[in-house]
């Protein structure tokens, strides 16, 4: 359970620092809507990146992910 938190951590930081969801679209994705297309860069870690799935890429996107599940916990700093 403390690796999925760090993980989700890490991916709500790499989504604060890419810009990459600012490039994507100039809105939010409306209620019910789909997350616009970005990439991610893949955690250092190796363990990280085996529990992700991800292991032997540079960058991933969301749905690369190996999971039933997937919370992305966005925060909204000033």
């Amino acid at each position: 359970m403390r690796i999925c938190a760090t993980i989700l951590a890490t991916t709500a930081m790499l989504l604060g620092l890419s810009g990459a969801p600012a490039d994507s679209a100039a809105q939010p994705p409306a209620v019910g809507g789909q997350l616009p297309d970005f990439r991610l860069e893949v955690p250092k870690d190796t363990e990280h990146q085996l529990y992700l799935g991800v292991d032997g890429r540079q960058t991933f996107a969301i749905p690369e992910i190996r999971a039933e599940v997937v919370l992305i916990e966005i925060f909204s700093m000033y």
